[in-house]
């Protein structure tokens, strides 16, 4: 199956949340509600810049996803 690299999620117990689920390495669910972060994969091992500079890139890159996703919706 070939999934797009982000896909919104929402759950009614959290009806207050925005989750975004990254799909590709490094596999994570963001809230964009206070940027939480749940990593999927063992990230621990990644020089730790390289991973701060990536996951800053990625947490804005959800951000223009959700964005884009809701102009559908207007």
């Amino acid at each position: 199956m070939n999934l797009p690299k982000f896909l919104l999620a929402d759950n009614s117990n959290h009806p207050d949340d925005i989750f975004v689920l990254h799909t590709e390495y490094p596999r994570f669910l963001i809230n964009l509600k206070d940027d939480e972060v749940e990593w999927f994969e063992d990230v621990s091992s990644e020089n730790e810049q390289d991973l701060a500079n990536e996951l800053e890139n990625l947490i804005e890159l959800a951000g223009v996803f959700y964005d884009e996703e809701m102009k559908e919706y207007e």
